[in-house]
């Protein structure tokens, strides 16, 4: 009987088993990989004991006695709370991305790309160029992630790992190196640059159209109009120089253009772009401060992502001494030691993007004999070549291709893919040289490090000399009271009728570089008597300093030299705004810092919208909503209306002014240059880029904003319904965190697990809270402020921050997106500094001990 009775209940009973043991597993894979973050742990290699104590943001603070245990345990946390980030980023950089995820095709020409132009070799070149003490950092720091990585099995680690070994994409583990953390470098070097896919863009509009019209859809920056960050005043121009400015015979020597063949770009080719790439930072000296000390702000802009590209960490030497003189707090990139961006006990630091002119294509001739070697100077070189194999997860399949490499860089449209996703091999027919300035030996991390322990301006802009590449708009405070501003970077000069635009002809010495800008003539300003310095990727400098510089240089370069760092930058809304909001306060305070953060004024807004003032639509409803748009207050916020109907309006006015001439070549995206592009069309009302070609009529002005203006009001009642009060620029201007790879998987349950959002952001391109979007593509933010952080150097305890996600990689971790409606509302959390204030925070704390 008793024996029937359990017959009877197996079934209940396997079932029951079953699903236990399926929540078994699924909770050791999704929660297993969650790192100890309080009690003891002992690791091999440390030398003392170490602490790490976080808040309740999990973010850490690392307490320790010497340099390399500091640093060993940077790595060891960081993989503790990043591990799957900086595996991706790894794989990104050596162009593995298949190798980690298995085959895709999407992804094949993004590899394929990446082993191209090199960017582990590039890397492999820069540890060369490193002292020994950042050797010894860049060591230290990969044996502590290997000490982490090294104590869990792999399915402990991530979950990424257990997901995609149900694919059969199993993974081993690899050691952590130096040259790792430097090839991520490379990768950002490549993020923040970005003219190598313009250059064939604008030959491209060059065969197609006269070089106004060029200019119309690509005007150059408007240094009348807009701020420069360094100012006219700031400069120590020589008497030559004001004499020949006075004369009004001074010009910006931007040589010849040069007209490249119709080379037609292949997107898929273009690696990691947007518009939307950028940053803002701005520094206040204390004469325009409550407290009579400076206020420093930052928020870089780049791609949004899950986690955060950004990393927040202290790090503390105690005792502090020459041998572990580190004491500083900011934020760094999870495969990198050191702080980037941050304070330390002396000075403040914070960055943006330049944006010069790193890279050029040079058309290069194959020898028709040889696909070996290309002409140069009337002769035959040899290339050289590399082999790369691709690999798709542990699968013994793999794809090989050859990189043809010229003194001038590697060819780059090479193994283009066919119909079916395969190389095609060497392009003999048109191939393009690619030169960069991150193919030389670099130090960036050198000057992040010196950058950590400096204590003034001069020990400020000694660090500052090894920071080549990505060039950088570097701010400084310190706690006596300075503010300063210094660019490093290398910047190409160019030989005559070379502007970097247009790709030009690698079969001659005449368009090679003839060297870079020494570093003690790049811009820089300290104290300036306005009493603040705002940088949000415009441009540096006005005109006036290329006069000085190529009368600086030509000594060394010649008089008739390129000295232009780069003919186009972003257009400077965001920096107009910052300086109209610092001049606007004689006592700012961190409150008027936050305000700054938080401005969404869209000027664009401003100075098109004067055009349906008198307008009249021939319709009521047309003409009340015209007048309901003329009493926006411009500010682009989540919950206004206006806002929403606006961005409608200025996607279809977009449309009808450019799309008809340029929608070959150019997709409109609604950035900063078409911003400026159509206000200066908007100054004439029967330009011919008016006029719809694809109709008999001649239109004008007054008649696409007409027509534009009606589709606007029409796409807008379609997605949001009649009634505007309803309408909200945050239901369609939406905000989504995509885990690379699993949450672009397409499966809706993994998707949810890894992603978050979408939630309504307020923000706009070119708004000071940047909010990017592509007008081409919907109102979906695709790039934006990455962190926000307030530094006071009157008490650094009062200082604040807030990252977009959380500090976790973790999907089951609770700090995994924990700072997303803090970072949505412009909210901060303490950056925190004291060994006071970290005390009093702490929610955890792991000790690190040596092996007896």
């Amino acid at each position: 009987m008793l024996l029937r009775r359990v017959l009877m209940f197996s079934p209940l009973l396997l079932a029951i088993l079953l699903i236990a043991g399926v929540a078994v597993v699924i909770t050791n894979w999704t929660r297993g990989p969650l790192p100890l973050h309080d009690g003891e742990f002992v690791v091999d290699g440390l030398r003392d004991t170490v602490e790490i104590v976080r808040d309740e943001w999990g973010i850490p603070h690392i307490y320790a006695s010497n340099t390399y245990d500091l640093f060993f345990a940077q790595g060891f946390t960081q993989a503790q709370d990043r591990w799957w980030q900086m595996e991706f980023f790894r794989a990104t950089g050596d162009g593995r991305l298949q190798e980690l995820t298995g085959q895709n095709d999407s992804l094949m020409g993004s590899d394929i790309f990446i082993r191209t132009v090199g960017w582990r070799q590039a890397a492999e070149r820069d540890f060369e160029a490193y002292s020994d003490e950042a050797k010894a950092i860049l060591q230290a720091f990969a044996d502590g992630v290997n000490a982490y990585i090294e104590s869990r099995p792999a399915s402990q680690l991530a979950m990424e790992y257990n997901i995609l070994g149900i694919t059969g994409v199993n993974i081993p583990l690899r050691p952590w190196t130096s040259i790792d953390t430097l090839v991520w470098g490379k990768v950002m070097a490549w993020d923040l640059s970005g003219n190598r896919s313009e250059e064939l863009v604008f030959d491209k509009l060059y065969n197609e159209f006269s070089e106004d019209l060029v200019l119309d859809i690509a005007p150059l920056f408007p240094f009348e109009d807009k701020p420069t960050i360094i100012f006219p005043e700031d400069l120590p121009l020589s008497e030559d120089t004001l004499a020949m400015l006075e004369s009004d015979t001074a010009a910006v020597p931007v040589g010849e253009t040069q007209f490249a063949g119709n080379i037609a770009p292949n997107k898929r080719f273009i690696f990691g772009e947007g518009s939307g790439i950028g940053s803002n930072n701005w520094v206040v000296h204390g004469s325009k401060t409550a407290s009579g000390m400076p206020l420093l702000a930052n928020d870089p802009h780049l791609g949004i992502q899950m986690p955060s590209i950004w990393y927040e960490i202290g790090l503390h030497c105690r005792p502090i001494s020459d041998e572990c003189p580190y004491d500083v707090v900011g934020f760094t990139f999870s495969p990198t030691p050191g702080v980037v961006i941050g304070h330390n006990a002396h000075i403040a630091w914070a960055v943006t993007n330049v944006g010069w002119d790193t890279q050029d294509l040079y058309r290069i001739k194959v020898n028709p004999e040889n696909p070996l070697q290309y002409e140069w100077n009337g002769e035959w070189r040899d290339m050289t070549v590399r082999e790369e194999v691709i690999r798709f997860g542990d699968s013994d399949e793999t794809v090989t291709i050859q990189v043809r490499e010229t003194h001038l860089g590697p060819i780059i449209n090479d193994n283009e893919l066919d119909e079916n996703g395969q190389p095609m091999g060497f392009n003999n027919e048109n191939p393009l040289a690619f030169r960069w300035t991150a193919y030389e030996p670099g130090t960036v991390l050198e000057a992040v490090m010196r950058l950590n322990r400096a204590t003034n301006w001069e020990e400020f802009r000694d660090a500052a000399r090894y920071w080549d590449t990505p060039a950088q708009n570097i701010i400084y405070a310190d706690v006596e009271g300075n503010i300063g501003y210094q660019t490093p970077g290398n910047v190409p000069i160019r030989a005559n009728g070379h502007t970097g635009v247009l790709p030009v002809d690698g079969t001659t010495d005449a368009y090679e570089w003839l060297g870079y800008v020494p570093f003690d003539e790049l811009p820089r300003v300290l104290n300036p008597e306005r009493g603040y310095i705002a940088t949000a990727n415009q441009a540096l400098v006005p005109p006036e300093y290329y006069e000085q510089l190529a009368e600086n240089l030509a000594d060394q370069f010649g008089e008739d030299a390129n000295y232009v760092f780069d003919l186009y930058w972003d257009y400077g809304y965001r920096g107009e705004r910052i300086v109209e909001m610092l001049e606007a306060e004689d006592a700012h305070t961190i409150a008027t810092m936050q305000a700054i953060h938080a401005d969404n004024k869209v000027i664009s807004a401003e100075e098109l919208l004067p055009l349906i003032a008198d307008m009249d639509f021939g319709d009521e409803q047309l003409n009340a909503m015209r007048d309901w748009l003329l009493e926006w207050d411009y500010q682009m916020h989540m919950d206004s209306p206006r806002a929403a109907f606006y961005a409608y309006f200025w996607v279809a006015l977009l449309d009808n002014t450019f799309t008809d001439q340029y929608k070959e070549i150019i997709e409109i995206s609604g950035n900063s240059r078409e911003m400026w592009a159509l206000y200066l069309l908007s100054q004439d009302p029967e330009h011919v880029l008016w006029d719809d070609v694809n109709t008999e009529t001649v239109e004008t002005r007054d008649d696409i904003v007409m027509r534009a203006f009606r589709e606007g009001y029409d796409n807008a009642v379609a997605a949001l319904g009649d009634n505007r009060d309803d309408w909200r620029w945050g239901d369609i201007h939406t905000t989504t965190f995509v885990s690379n790879p699993l949450g672009l998987s397409g499966i809706e349950l993994i998707e949810n697990m890894v992603n978050r959002g979408p939630v309504a952001t307020s923000g706009s391109t070119a708004t000071v809270n940047a909010a990017n979007w592509d007008a081409s593509d919907g109102f979906s933010v695709n790039s934006g402020s990455s962190m926000r952080m307030i530094v006071d150097l009157s008490d650094f305890d009062n200082s604040l921050t807030v990252n977009t996600t959380g500090q976790s990689g973790h999907p089951f971790s609770e700090h995994y997106g924990d700072m997303i409606d803090m970072w949505r509302n412009i909210e901060y959390h303490p950056m925190l500094w004291s060994n006071e204030q970290v005390e009093a925070a702490a929610s955890a704390r792991l000790v690190l001990k040596p092996a007896e």
